[in-house]
């Protein structure tokens, strides 16, 4: 068996296709204009790149994108008070503040800082609590575009058996929670670094995600035939970048798979990019949020 392989590329352009579109019927019936204000703080090569591609993706769109970027020197209080400048301007719809944030700023104080209404990545206690009990205002990026990738595949998740290795506040644990919605009706298996023979619940799943940052952690015999694997980890090894899973055996048996890199990446600015759309139409008093 040679696995499909799911084409995050494609699907990301779709879904930055339709936000496209439904930001230019927000402006024509309203006159407002997604707007998405980035935060920087520090010289991170890897969060620069990633904020410029967000910007480019936003202006591709008809977005508008603002990028705050501030020295790593910026005090806790100075990133504070940006934020809440940000939450009381009425022009800006979505706030993105990029992470890994330097040390000495409390990442949490911070996120938790952020307007519930314009919190697109989704990190607010408020918005995780929301999407817990299924009545989500904003879906987190990455999870969201890797459901939104099972659903334009045709990949069926009711009454499957979906394992996710991972249980990060970004990744692991939104991702099982979407998982077992009603609609989506899988039945979850949260693995995590202190679970014992991942191995074992890996070959016992339907769906494998993975998502704990670990180079080729999941084996090929650790697929069971015919699962979807969905690979979220993107790491650096050399001059190559590799995911999570060991692709090349893992693509021999299983029924579907994402490549690395190519296949979830693209998602996560593309569900952005809907979340921005969705918090301006909110916003706008056409969705009563």
């Amino acid at each position: 068996m040679t696995a499909m392989v799911i084409d995050g590329k494609q699907i990301a352009e779709q879904t930055r296709a339709e936000a496209a579109a439904g930001a230019l019927a927000l402006k024509t019936r309203t006159g407002v204009v997604p707007h998405l204000a980035a935060v920087l703080v520090g010289e991170d090569p890897a969060s620069a790149v990633y904020v410029r591609n967000k910007q480019i993706a936003c202006e591709k769109a008809g977005f508008k994108s603002t990028l705050h970027r501030l020295p790593a020197s910026t005090g806790q209080g100075e990133l504070l008070a940006l934020v809440q400048a940000l939450n009381a301007d009425s022009g800006v719809h979505g706030i993105l503040v990029q992470l890994p944030l330097p040390k000495g700023i409390d990442t949490t104080l911070i996120l938790d800082a952020i307007l519930p209404a314009k919190d697109v990545d989704g990190f607010h206690p408020e918005n995780v609590g929301l999407l817990q009990q299924g009545r989500p205002r904003f879906l987190p990026c990455t999870p969201a575009g890797v459901m939104r990738m099972l659903k334009v595949s045709g990949i069926e998740t009711a009454g499957k058996h979906a394992v996710v290795i991972g249980r990060s506040d970004i990744v692991g644990k939104p991702m099982a929670a979407l998982l077992v919605q009603k609609g989506a009706d899988a039945t979850v298996t949260l693995c995590h670094s202190r679970t014992r023979d991942i191995g074992a619940f890996c070959r016992e799943a339907d769906i494998l995600v993975a998502a704990l940052g670990i180079p080729q952690f999941v084996k090929g015999d650790w697929v069971k035939p015919g699962a979807v694997v969905i690979d979220v980890g993107i790491n650096r090894v050399g001059d190559k970048l590799v995911g999570d899973v060991d692709y090349l055996p893992a693509a021999q048996v299983a029924s579907a798979i994402t490549p690395v890199p190519g296949g979830v990446g693209p998602m996560t600015i593309a569900m952005l990019l809907a979340n921005t759309l969705q918090a301006a139409t909110n916003l706008s008093g056409l969705d009563g949020r």
